[in-house]
């Protein structure tokens, strides 16, 4: 049975600093190795070096900006600023002007490292020739981890844009009502234990492979009913219909729990990307994309006030496929973790009803009830004070001034 831990493991984590970290440190051995060897010449080479580097890059953004010029700066630019669009887009920034500038003015001041100042800038500008040509053939890049990087750090992968999609489009709308959708289900149906913060459960296998009958997945878990249909006017649609599916799903001993249970919509879209070979997304990407979409939609979800509380999201391994009830379990194991929190989170009664009650203190609640004596879990009570009344009017003096005769 996969666990929590399991589960945290398998959802990638945002890419760090580690690799500024490596270059920093790579730097400053160079350095402190041109230190040892030769002092005279250090500031000369890292002008150079810097020019190099930057001049290659500038460049590189001057061919650029010729095709953006040329080829699309009305359909892609829209007409929009030279200078304060088309340049900045093209990478004509002013760090790597004024890095370039700096470096000059170093290299004018302590002059050039090689005997010859002629020699000085035939390396400079061969090497910053060269630059362009190795950076449009990709000798230098960028590589699949720094594309990968630059997608997640601006929010530009398939799997951001599903799950804000499904967030705006479909959470946001129905979770804030489906505590009142439970509570009219209850009243109607003969529903067993439910606790008070049931929440929509939403499965996310790693395979993005969703069956749209759940009992075809495991023969523990059956259809009841359906919560009643939340209308919502939406995109022109008056009344659109949303609905919930009730399940029961039976445990090892037979016993029924009732929760409200369906999978993410879209990584059905993942998988039909997955399917075209003109979408160019293999297996190994759908992979990577449905972790990204787990970790995109926890953390809108938790961040977001209306669906606090109210969802609970359950990451499948697709490693457990052999075991038939493994579905089953995953979601029992939920289950039982909430109604663990819901348990520990319930105020005592005598802690609702009497605020000067012996019970209500933490002594009594830790040996007569076994509900956490958290002070922060209880619900607000009036506290009252016992003293007498007393005057708002300030105490005045009745001494008597003594007067020298």
């Amino acid at each position: 049975m996969q666990s929590l831990q399991d589960q945290n493991n398998l959802i990638p984590r945002p890419r760090g600093r580690l690799p500024k970290v490596c270059a920093a440190v790579l730097s400053a051995m160079t350095i402190g190795g041109i230190l040892f060897m030769s002092l005279e010449s250090l500031f000369g080479w890292v002008a150079i070096v810097i020019l190099i580097l930057t001049l290659g890059s500038l460049l590189h953004s001057l061919c650029l900006l010729a095709e953006e010029i040329v080829n699309h700066s009305n359909t892609r630019h829209r007409g929009r600023g030279l200078l304060s669009h088309v340049m900045p887009a093209c990478g004509l920034c002013g760090k790597t002007l004024l890095a370039a500038g700096l470096a000059g003015l170093l290299l004018y001041l302590v002059g050039h490292p090689l005997p010859h100042k002629s020699q000085s800038w035939k390396l400079i500008f061969l090497a910053s020739s060269f630059y362009p040509l190795l950076k449009s053939l990709g000798v230098l890049g960028p590589s699949e981890v720094e594309v990968s990087e630059l997608c997640e750090g601006r929010k530009m992968n398939v799997a951001h844009g599903l799950a804000w999609s499904f967030y705006i489009g479909y959470l946001r709308l129905v979770l804030p009502r489906l505590k009142d959708s439970i509570a009219e289900f209850c009243a109607t149906h003969r529903a067993r234990r439910w606790g008070r913060g049931s929440r929509l459960i939403i499965l996310i296998p790693l395979n993005a492979n969703i069956s749209h009958k759940l009992n075809e997945e495991d023969d523990r878990i059956h259809f009841y009913d359906n919560l009643p249909n939340n209308e919502i006017d939406r995109a022109g649609v008056q009344g659109r219909v949303y609905k919930h599916s009730v399940y029961r799903v039976l445990d090892e001993l037979g016993q029924a729990h009732e929760c409200v249970l369906e999978y993410a919509t879209p990584l059905l879209t993942l998988y039909s990307m997955s399917q075209e070979s003109s979408a160019g997304f293999g297996e190994p990407e759908r992979r990577q994309q449905v972790l990204l979409f787990f970790r995109t939609l926890q953390d809108i979800l938790e961040h977001s006030l209306d669906c606090r509380n109210r969802y609970k999201l359950i990451l499948l391994n697709d490693e457990h496929e052999a075991d038939p009830h493994f579905l089953s379990k995953a979601i029992l194991r939920n289950l039982e973790q909430q109604e663990k929190e819901e348990y520990c989170l319930t105020p005592t009664p005598q802690q609702e009803m009497n605020p000067f009650s012996k019970s209500s203190s933490p002594a009594s609640n830790i040996n007569g009830n076994r509900h956490c004596p958290d002070p922060m879990s209880r619900e607000p009570t009036l506290m009252f004070s016992l003293e007498k009344p007393k005057s708002l009017k300030e105490p005045e003096e009745n001494c008597e001034h003594y007067q020298g005769k």
